[in-house]
This record gives C-alpha cells, sequence and structure tokens, in this order.
C-alpha cells in the first residue's frame, strides 16, 4: 500500500527563522566561555530564599488546593491588585480590572497580535528592534515597516509621515532602555508619538521590561500615560527581569476591548497562567516587597554597566562608536568601516568570549558593524576579563 506524505507546514512555520540569540546562547554554554550576548539576569541575584518562602506559604496552608487548581484567564486577583499597586506608585493609575497575567510579557505581545493584526496588514517597530517581535510579526504574516531612529530613539515626524503614508495597524516600541541599543525615548517625543496615534488612528504596542532598572538620570513617562494614548496603548510589563525569568510572569495592560479579546486569545493558548507561580508571586510582592530586591539589582548592574564601558575603549578596534545607557541591560556599539560584526564572532568564540551581531535586530537594511553586548550576568571582574579575550579576538586576528 503506498504511503502518502503528511500535509506540508503552515507557511509562516518555515518562513520565520529561529532566533540567532538562542542560538549563539547554545554555543557559548560551555563552561568557561564569557559571554555578553543573553540578555540574561544575574543568577546570583535571585531572592532564593525569599521565592522559596512564598511557595512554602503558597502551598503550607488552607490555599495549597486553590494554588494547584485551574484559574482564571485573567490572572488571580491577589496578583493583579500587586501589580496594578506598583504601576499606580510609579505614575500609571491602574486597576486590577485594568490587567490580564500573562506567561511572560513575550506571551502578551503573542496576544495582541492575534486580537489586532490580520494576514497582510503593516506593523511598524523601531530601526533596530527586539528580535522575538520580529518573529511574532512574521508569524502573525503582517508587513513589518521599520521607523528611523537616532541616538534617542525613533524619530517622531519619520513616524508621522511613515504612518500617513502606510496606514499601519500599530506601533510597537520598547521606549525605555530598548532592546537592543539600550537607548530611552526623551518626554517629548513620547508625546509626540501619543499626538501622532491619536491623529491618525494608530495602536500601540509599549513594552516595559526594563523600566525599573535605572541607574541614573530622570524616568520619563509611560508613552500610555500621555494624553491622545489612553483608549489605544497596550503596555507589557514582566517580572522576568526584576525578580526571575523563570517564574513566567508578565501583565498586559490595555483598554477594556482590546483586553477581552486578548483573554479570549489566552483561554485558547493555554487558559489560563500557572496558579500556584501567581499566587507565590503575589505573596513575594505582599509580604517581601520587590523595592529592596531591585534596589540591590539596581547596584549590582550599575557597577557592571560601568565596568562595561570604562573597559570598551581597549576592547574594540580603533574607531569604534558605543553610547551610554541610562540602564536595562545592554550596550549597543558600532565597529569601524570595514568590519563585520558578524564575521567576527567565530574569532570571538574561540577566545571564549561572545557578543550578540546587531544585523538581525533590524527589520530593513541591516548594519553589519553593529553588536549588542550585555552586561548583566557577569561581575565586573569577569567583565574585566571578557573583554581582554575580545581585544585579542577582534584586534589580533
Amino acid at each position: 500500500m503506498p504511503i502518502a506524505d503528511p500535509p506540508p507546514l503552515a507557511a509562516r512555520a518555515t518562513s520565520v527563522g529561529g532566533s540567532p540569540v538562542r542560538e549563539i546562547l547554545a554555543l557559548t554554554e560551555r563552561p568557561g566561555v564569557i559571554s555578553f550576548a543573553g540578555g540574561l539576569p544575574a543568577p546570583e541575584l535571585f531572592d532564593a530564599p525569599g521565592l522559596r518562602a512564598a511557595y512554602d506559604a503558597t502551598l503550607g496552608g488552607p490555599g495549597a488546593a486553590r494554588a494547584l487548581q485551574y484559574s482564571t484567564t485573567e490572572g488571580v486577583p491577589e496578583l493583579r491588585r500587586a501589580v496594578a499597586a506598583r504601576l499606580s506608585a510609579r505614575g500609571l493609575a491602574t486597576t486590577a480590572d485594568d490587567l490580564l497575567v500573562t506567561t511572560g510579557s513575550q506571551q502578551g505581545l503573542g496576544l495582541l497580535a492575534t486580537a489586532l493584526l490580520e494576514p497582510g496588514d503593516t506593523v511598524l517597530v523601531e530601526n533596530p528592534t527586539y528580535l522575538a517581535a520580529l518573529q511574532c510579526f512574521g508569524l502573525a504574516g503582517v508587513r513589518v515597516v521599520p521607523v528611523p531612529c537616532d541616538a534617542e530613539g525613533l524619530l517622531p515626524d519619520a513616524l508621522a509621515r511613515i504612518t500617513a503614508r502606510e496606514r499601519p495597524k500599530l506601533l510597537y516600541t520598547v521606549p525605555t532602555f530598548q532592546n537592543p541599543t539600550g537607548r530611552t525615548l526623551p518626554a517629548g517625543r513620547r508625546a509626540e508619538v501619543a499626538r501622532t496615534a491619536a491623529r491618525l488612528g494608530l495602536w500601540l504596542v509599549e513594552d516595559d521590561p526594563y523600566g525599573e532598572l535605572r541607574y541614573e538620570g530622570t524616568a520619563a513617562p509611560w508613552i500610555a500615560a500621555h494624553p491622545g494614548a489612553e483608549d489605544r496603548t497596550a503596555l507589557l510589563g514582566s517580572l522576568s527581569k526584576v525578580m526571575a525569568p523563570g517564574l513566567r510572569l508578565g501583565w498586559l495592560r490595555a483598554p477594556a476591548a482590546l483586553r477581552r479579546a486578548a483573554v479570549v486569545a489566552k483561554q485558547a493558548a493555554d487558559l489560563h497562567t500557572s496558579t500556584v507561580d501567581q499566587l507565590a508571586a503575589a505573596h513575594y510582592l505582599g509580604a517581601t516587597g520587590l523595592d529592596a530586591h531591585v534596589a540591590r539589582v539596581r547596584e549590582a548592574y550599575r557597577e557592571r554597566r560601568d565596568a562595561l564601558l570604562a573597559g570598551l575603549g581597549g576592547a574594540l578596534p580603533a574607531g569604534s562608536e558605543w553610547n551610554r545607557p541610562e540602564g536595562g541591560m545592554f550596550v549597543w556599539a558600532r565597529l569601524p568601516a570595514g568590519h563585520d560584526a558578524a564575521a567576527l564572532l567565530g574569532r570571538a568564540v574561540a577566545h571564549e568570549v561572545a557578543y550578540v551581531p546587531g544585523a538581525p535586530f533590524f527589520a530593513e537594511s541591516p548594519d553589519s558593524r553593529t553588536l549588542r553586548l550585555s552586561f548583566t550576568a557577569h561581575t565586573p571582574a569577569e567583565i574585566t576579563e571578557g573583554l581582554g579575550r575580545l581585544r585579542r579576538a577582534l584586534q589580533h586576528p
């Protein structure tokens, strides 16, 4: 009996490639490699005792059965109230009913794509932008159009011009300590983005995984807090960078109609986020509080950022350029003319050091001379050693 082949995979499954960052992480997992590649929090800074106590309290009392049971799609009320209180304290009035708990903020982006986008729609992004967002939009089958940026982020005039010409459905932006560049959009530009969205009819997706990791300067209000943006901004947040990424806990704050659509999309995806993890996180936020832990993380990361910045001039080829982020996890660098960061990566790995080439982060016209360096996962001494290896790799073939 002849056997027929099964039908092919969906076109979107074969047209979107895997993450180069994840592939580099797999390449550099062997012991001894100092990797500036992954945007990983420092594991030695996780509050494991505090989190263990939160799980013990969640599973050790009369509420254990609830913690192990199915829950509502929107998320347990205790965690939504705790997150709402933190957002309100940071200047964005929020109630528990404004929030949907997600399995990491990455899921929130996927839910928004399901709720808002049809194949063939147009989406605007910063250029460069978060790589996994490009994957998400690729799987949604939409057309991605980059908005030009400078050292402070996207250019509002260019955004207005492109929006009027392309009639996009939404703009995706990481305005605070952006991934991959570490840039922060100034307050005045944020207000202009909100005005453009209101005037031209545009959804805004504001991704804020790094906002609490500020080491200097003054915080700018969220785009979601500006007049004109209230009814059209979806704000994504996460506990991954400030508590622990393994919890996979994020949230989506959105206008009611969009939030309801995202709830339906989440029901189809996973019913709800882990009940026990939500309740343990809520207990941690209530009993321990996150502010003291975040303050310790900020201090450690500030020292690590400074160590990286202090040594880059000696590590990169003469004529290289880089920025000084006020917070977050990344420094963005550009090598001199004639250098290709991707082509040089193999040489770096041979010297047991790694970074991420910048080209994959561009929606169009990739700059092969760029690279992203993360400073959070290594101590200042390790960073100094890693930069010495990078110098030997890049400057002495």
